[in-house]
């Protein structure tokens, strides 16, 4: 995800850095248009417009191509001085150079810094965040989180799968919020969905477990503020690798991709995140859908749909997951995260993405319709 990210801001960047020769060629062209015209007032601008843009040397630079613009445009029709006004112009392009190439300075602190900072606040989210297995199971497995680019703070995108006695399981989630606070939500959840994956036999109980947990940490003064909830998928697919079993609560639906199709794995009833189990009864829904072999699920938090473009369209993972791919779970990422930059250019939220493919084995594969839904608890 970060290769992606990276590109889109560097070009950017590259181009942006052209505006203040863009300003000089500008005010030659408007000098040789229209002779009367003043463009000293956009002489004087260049150094300030390259300050936040380019290094401490062409901030310089191009307060010196500015002064020497506007001499040569000041000498043009034959005169041998400067009138007052014409020095006085030149005399304030020298002056906003400087005060440019302090400006420059500042800009590069304050850069620094705060990539530092979001670089600490990633590490810290990567940390808290279990590494996730290639395979498990007879099951190939990618995972991925990206920090938002304009942010600093710790996030609260969590993924985690775990190989257990009932199938493997797994979740996905998104706390409300962001820094510590955060952080205490994802290790609660984390570490008791890690717990209950193992111990409890049916999904549910799973669920209720976190619940519980969740609740408690709230109860807390001083923990988490009593608002605090995550939206959540927790999964599992059966021991046979035949079933795929979900409880969603509140979360963006997963896709599963199989043979070309893309199917929304909605739930049939909808759940309140957890963290906010007291307002509803302990009913936990589940649904339930078939699992084919070479079907690939594909769960991501909010951070990726409500991403949007410059026109504020949201972006739809599933053309980019519709027709061929390959059947690598890291392909699949790929050409999701491709086209969510292609779209929106960089993230305003915490985005994670978990992604399962049933590998099938040699000429095990049967011709099974994506994702049908085969029933519900």
């Amino acid at each position: 995800m970060e290769r992606y990210q990276y590109e889109h801001v560097f070009g950017r960047i590259r181009w942006s850095r052209f505006l203040p020769a863009a300003v000089l060629l500008t005010v030659v062209v408007i000098e040789i248009a229209w002779p009367d015209f003043n463009t000293f007032p956009l002489l004087t601008a260049v150094p300030v417009i390259a300050a936040p843009l380019v290094s401490l040397a062409w901030t310089i630079t191009s307060g010196a191509a500015s002064c020497l613009i506007g001499a040569l445009l000041a000498l043009r029709e034959g005169q041998v001085s400067f009138t007052r006004s014409e020095y006085t112009a030149l005399a304030s392009i020298v002056v906003l150079t400087v005060v440019a190439a302090f400006l420059n300075r500042m800009f590069a602190r304050e850069r620094k810094r705060l990539k530092t900072t979001r670089e600490v606040a990633e590490a810290v989210q990567r940390a808290v965040l279990p590494a996730v297995p290639d395979r498990v199971r007879g099951l190939a497995v990618a995972a991925r989180y990206q920090a938002a680019q304009e942010e600093a703070l710790i996030g609260g995108d969590l993924y985690a799968i775990h190989d257990t006695p009932y199938g493997v399981r797994m979740v996905i989630g998104d706390v409300r919020g962001k820094g510590m606070q955060a952080v205490t939500m994802v290790n609660t959840l984390l570490g008791t969905f890690h717990a209950a994956a193992l111990q409890l036999p049916d999904l549910p109980a799973v669920v209720r477990g976190v619940e519980v947990q969740l609740q408690d940490v709230k109860s807390r003064p001083g923990e988490t503020p009593d608002e605090a909830f995550v939206t959540a998928v927790v999964a599992e697919i059966s021991p046979d690798r035949s079933t795929l079993r979900m409880a969603n609560r509140g979360h963006p639906a997963p896709l599963m991709v199989h043979r070309g199709t893309v199917t929304l794995l909605e739930p049939r009833e909808p759940s309140l995140p957890l963290g906010l189990g007291d307002l509803a009864g302990p009913d936990v829904p589940v649904d339930e859908f078939a699992w084919p072999p070479g079907a690939t699920l594909v769960m991501f938090t909010d951070g990726i749909t409500e991403a949007r473009d410059r026109n504020g369209v949201f972006f739809d993972p599933v053309p980019a997951l519709t027709g061929p791919l390959p059947p690598k779970p890291g392909a699949v990422l790929d050409a999701m995260l491709a086209a969510l930059f292609r779209h929106t250019g960089e993230l305003d939220d915490d985005a994670a993405a978990l992604v399962v493919t049933h590998v099938p084995a040699a000429g095990a594969e049967r011709d099974l319709s994506a994702a049908p839904r085969v029933g519900g608890s």
